[in-house]
């Protein structure tokens, strides 16, 4: 049997014999081993003859085999077969052929093939590889090669339609290069291409020749690339041709890639615009301290957010033109550090020891302080509780004002703060925007029944160890039982009372609608009052969620937008739904045709002056049809992705379609089955509150809109995309909130802290909820250390002293809400009764920082502060007054390490839009100098692979966590993020971002499925459980893990420091480019787009015919 380096030998052999041999007979053997080489393999075998020099062998035997006159084509022909299947995939190929002298052979012996279609068609193919370097196509343009494939391309015809096709290739790749574009329209190309196209797009009935079709719309989508080429394209009347060509294609399947690639050449060459807007910068702004710059825009004395569409030529918009001083963010940095001084970790401290004791308050447990519970007072009635959690025992019923003072434990010292404090809000939770709508009376309308599609999965129980959310609902239903302090009597009562409330509102009593009322969050608590038996009417407890205490909290948060009203799912609460939800397939593209309505159709209402809303401007463009603009982040004119408001006013089995036209991001897991999410009040008021996955015929592309300020600023103009998709309603007159994703308010976290804190038993459990500093805007951001109580002997005293520290963070850039929902999951799975739990709880000390950026999350940004920074690309030099969660974090973690007592591990948590599963970035030295190629020998360089470790443990345990998608590479552009600070300066080998898709998975047990938030709270649980393999001495105590997955034991033996595992791409971003084939014009499109080639098909031409170019 031969080896592995016999083959590798043998390959190099062939190749070598193959390069230098004149002999037809050897040659044409050779070509037939390695074409059964290759067709025997798959393409990582293409690759590697690559590797070994095959590109270069096959064009010098080219160059030899060209030289015999009259061509041979016995061997000619399977010699160009290899040469295309190899070329299409080595993106050097074209630059090899100019080196070594290929080109100029293969147009001398397109010029002698003419006349055979059978011998011209292989030519073409190959000339369309060679094209395909721009440089390569240049230099073929130079040579006249263009004049001679317009002469070749025929109008519409039966005959030689494979050689026809071959030249429209071939010239699409040409028209890639500048230079050849403009003489192509020098020529006046365009107008024939355009005729030529309309041609064979009205001849050609049968639908025989859809790759004719499509290649020539690549020509044409090639050379309007240039602004010269988009002129002639408008002058030649293109527009139209496509526009007509597209609408008589219909909605015939087979037709669509047509209609797509005309859609994506219109949209180009449409002439730009900028946004119907005065300035982009957002509508809000806030004076940043110590700033003198720093100025206030003058704004309309109304918000913007409420209002009802309007018609496009009808609008207007009072809003002051501001400049944009906001410096431009360039993703397009990203290099790899090879600089070995700044590679490796030098932990330092980047201020005094002096100035970090003040971080000592963080660390009571460090000084043997430890919060006794507070004595209970005899004879309370005992409730029955779950055993899921260990219980504090029976508690006194509070008073309304206890219930508003005691939600934090500590107080931070507040900076100083702009915004003043918060004052009493109205609180509305309507149906509808107008009084006179009867909304109530379909929504409390019994015998409501759930909707659940036949696409949709269910969930099947969970033998992992996550949270059971059922085990809950005891305890919600007495924290409702003490806080009323109703006894059965009183009960009886109240029910009779919420079923009058039901009675009048079915009877339709307009003026007492309690659903349209609003009242002030910050008065005194009455049992009477309206919204307290509207809590009362939830048909489903929700997990660490009560209303009251939302409206609370609510209350204490601060924001810039100053909103006045909570959204009803972040006051009512969210279940995950009972079923999974699969992955939408692409958009068609076939536009539905405008619906007929009746002329009392009234337009839809918007609004988005709530927490985390996002919504600047609502345009009715048709019907059903509306244009929807985002607000930019506070104090910048960046940012547009996040959006989340409330709809109103729409009929039930009506299609709306609803364009976000002003998104920034280059693509999008909206246009790879990902969908927005929605809440509907008529659902959750019948029982089913749950944020769903809605939308139809979503699909996301660049649009015509540009940003105006960019060229003000002399940058690259920047083009708008467009997120499009189609909602029916259930029911009309409902009120439905979309979202980006799952959202999670400022409000919804410090409610899930204090209910998660009382429902814990303090004997057992050590959780301290303090406050590491305030924000710019005011509001207090949370630091929660979980861990467990010590006895009271010495040495487990001792013990508990000796514990490592894990710092967990979240939520840094604020439209990640899904980190949020992971958060949660990792917090009441540590807090659990579960066996591994309490390991972890016996071994490590957790710092958790649950929402670094709460400003952020509140008023609806998208990445940014109120600073209008990003937050994680500051934590290298952060500034006290600008960046306090970041500086004070920083400052807690070098304290800890100035005690001795450095981090085990960090974990950011973050959301991805453009990548699929859950997966990991770490930091690795040697990784990152192999992937750069360094010169730099790695051999003398130690380093701990043990940063490999948990995401090998999460690969094993997580079903959506994907290994292959993690990467440790470290880059210059990312040296001021968490993950690279904290394992340069602090020096934790296990520093990690933690990504979760906004979308689904690809692989696994949720392969095809979209993540929902109970799938993101079991990634933070089982986070959670990947932490157990750090602990080898107590490993045995984790029977149920190990029951769960025997292969957990043998992952010593799969960490090897191998140069091999790293990953394939060199540039790590936060949100690289999306995996997936980008099926829409960008300016960056590369030969990846184009099909491969068919060799089968195209290369097997039987007929006779004599090819004849045009005169």
């Amino acid at each position: 049997m031969t080896s592995a380096s016999g083959n590798a030998t043998g390959l190099e052999v062939l190749l070598s014999t193959l390069k230098s041999s004149h002999d037809v007979k050897s040659t044409l053997s050779i070509l037939q081993i390695l074409d059964e080489l290759l067709s025997a393999g798959t393409v990582k075998r293409i690759s590697y003859m690559i590797s070994k020099g095959g590109s270069e062998a096959l064009l010098h035997t080219l160059v030899n085999m060209t030289r015999i006159f009259p061509p041979n084509y016995y061997v000619l022909l399977p010699l160009m077969h290899l040469i295309i299947k190899v070329g299409q995939r080595d993106r050097r190929f074209g630059q090899k052929a100019q080196e070594i002298g290929a080109i100029d052979e293969t147009l001398n012996l397109l010029q002698l093939s003419l006349p055979q279609p059978k011998y011209v068609t292989p030519c073409l193919w190959v000339l369309r590889i060679y094209a395909s370097s721009a440089a390569t196509g240049a230099a073929l343009g130079k040579s006249g090669i263009m004049r001679l494939l317009f002469k070749l391309i025929s109008p519409y015809t039966t005959r030689n339609t494979k050689a026809i096709r071959a030249a429209t290739e071939a010239l699409s790749a040409l028209l890639k290069s500048k230079w050849n574009s403009r003489r192509a329209l020098e020529n006046g190309y365009i107008q024939w291409l355009l005729q030529l196209y309309q041609d064979w797009h009205q001849r050609d009935t049968q639908n025989k020749y859809i790759s004719i079709h499509k290649a020539l719309l690549s020509c044409i989508r090639n050379i309007t690339n240039t602004a010269m080429g988009k002129k002639a394209f408008l002058q030649a009347d293109g527009m139209r041709v496509l526009l007509n060509t597209s609408r008589a294609c219909g909605s015939t399947t087979d037709l669509q890639p047509i209609v797509k690639l005309a859609t994506q050449i219109m949209r180009k060459c449409h002439p730009k615009q900028s946004l119907p807007l005065l300035t982009v910068r957002s509508y809000y702004s806030f004076v940043l301290p110590n700033s003198v710059d720093s100025q206030i825009l003058d704004c309309p004395s109304t918000t913007p957010q409420e209002h009802v569409a309007v018609k496009e030529n009808d609008e207007e918009d009072d809003e002051d033109n501001t400049a944009n001083e906001e410096p431009g963010y360039n993703e397009d940095e990203d290099d790899l550090e090879t600089d070995l001084s700044r590679l490796k970790p030098s932990p330092q401290l980047d201020r005094p020891v002096e100035e970090l004791k003040q971080y000592e308050r963080l660390c009571p447990e460090l000084i043997g302080y430890f919060q006794l519970a507070d004595e209970q007072s005899s004879g309370q009635e005992s409730v029955p509780l779950p055993t899921f959690f260990t219980t504090p025992g029976p508690r006194r019923h509070k008073t309304p004002r206890e219930w508003r003072e005691d939600v934090i434990e500590e107080d931070a010292p507040m900076p100083n703060n702009p915004l003043g404090p918060r004052g009493t809000r109205q609180v509305a939770f309507g149906l509808s925007d107008s009084e006179e709508e009867s909304g109530p009376k379909l929504l409390i309308k019994s015998g409501c029944a759930p909707v659940q599609s036949s696409s949709r999965h269910l969930v099947q129980p969970s033998h992992g160890c996550t949270l059971n959310p059922s085990k809950h609902q005891i305890k919600e239903a007495n924290w409702n039982r003490l806080r009323s302090g109703a006894d059965s009597a009183k009960l009886s009562t109240h029910l009779q009372e919420v079923r009058n409330i039901r009675g009048q509102s079915m009877a339709g009593d307009k003026s007492t609608g309690f659903l349209s009322q609003s009242r002030t969050i910050g008065r005194e608590y009455r049992p009477q009052d309206t919204k307290r038996k509207l809590s009362e009417m939830r048909r489903e407890m929700i997990p660490f969620h009560d209303p009251y205490v939302y409206t609370i909290m609510a209350e204490k948060t601060k924001s810039v937008t100053d909103y006045q009203t909570l959204a009803f799912p972040d006051y009512w609460g969210h279940t995950a739904p009972l079923y999974q939800e699969p992955m939408t397939g692409q958009w068609c593209g076939h536009q539905s045709p405008s619906l007929v309505t009746s002329a009392d159709d009234v337009s839809l209402k918007f609004n988005s002056n709530f927490e985390s809303g996002n919504l600047r401007k609502a345009i009715q463009i048709r019907k059903y049809e509306y244009d929807l603009i985002l607000n930019a982040d506070v104090n910048t004119d960046l940012q547009h992705q996040w959006f989340y408001f409330k709809l109103s006013g729409m009929k039930a089995g009506i299609p709306y379609r609803l364009n976000i036209i002003n998104c920034e991001k280059t693509n999008s897991q909206f246009n790879y089955g990902m969908q927005p999410v929605m809440y509907s009040v008529h659902e959750a008021l019948c029982g089913r509150a749950h944020w769903v996955r809605v939308g139809s015929d979503i699909y996301y592309y660049k649009n015509h809109y540009c940003r105006q300020s960019a060229a003000t600023r002399g940058q690259k103009e920047t083009s708008y995309y467009t997120l499009t998709f189609t909602i029916t309603f259930l029911h009309s007159k409902d009120v439905c909130y979309l979202a980006y994703h799952y959202p999670y308010t400022y409000s919804t976290l410090m409610t899930h802290l204090h209910l998660l804190k009382e429902s814990l038993n303090s004997d057992q459990i050590y959780f301290r909820h303090q406050i590491l500093c305030s924000t710019l805007g005011g509001n207090k951001c949370p630091v929660i250390t979980v861990t467990a109580n010590p006895g009271s002997q010495p040495e487990e005293l001792h013990q508990f002293w000796n514990r490592q520290y894990v710092v967990l963070t979240a939520r840094v850039h604020p439209g990640e809400s899904n980190a949020s929902w992971v958060m949660k999951g990792t917090l009441e799975f540590l807090v659990s009764d579960d066996a591994i739990a309490r390991s972890l709880r016996d071994s490590y000390i957790f710092k958790i920082i649950p929402m670094l950026n709460p400003d952020g999350v509140i008023n609806g940004c998208h990445r940014c502060s109120l600073s209008g920074e990003d937050l994680n690309r500051q934590w290298s030099e952060p500034n006290p007054d600008l960046h306090p969660t970041i500086y004070h974090t920083k400052g807690l973690l070098s304290y800890l390490r100035s005690i001795g007592k450095t981090p085990l591990v960090y974990c950011d948590y973050h959301g991805h839009s453009r990548k699929k599963n859950v997966f990991m970035y770490g930091c690795s030295l040697k990784e990152t100098l192999w992937q750069a190629r360094s010169s730099i020998d790695t051999a003398t360089l130690k380093e701990d692979i043990g940063y490999r470790t948990i995401p090998k443990v999460l690969d094993k345990i997580s079903p959506a966590f994907a290994i292959n998608h993690c990467c440790f590479l470290v880059q210059k552009s990312r040296e001021a993020t968490a993950r690279v600070v904290v394992w340069r300066e602090i020096g934790v080998l296990r520093s990690y971002t933690m990504e979760s898709t906004y979308c689904g998975c690809d692989q696994g047990k949720y392969k095809g499925l979209q993540l929902g938030t109970r799938e993101l709270e079991e990634m933070g649980a089982k986070f959670c459980a990947g932490l157990l393999k750090l602990k080898k001495d107590e490993w045995s105590c984790s029977n149920q893990l190990i029951t769960e997955d025997d292969g957990l034991l043998d992952f010593d033996n799969e960490l090897q420091n191998d140069r091999h595992m790293s990953h394939s791409d060199a540039f790590v971003d936060d949100e690289p480019p999306c995996p997936e084939e980008i099926d829409y014009y960008t300016d960056n499109c590369t030969e990846e787009d184009d099909d491969p080639i068919d060799l089968a098909t195209e290369l097997n031409v039987s007929s006779d015919d004599e090819l004849e170019p045009r005169k």
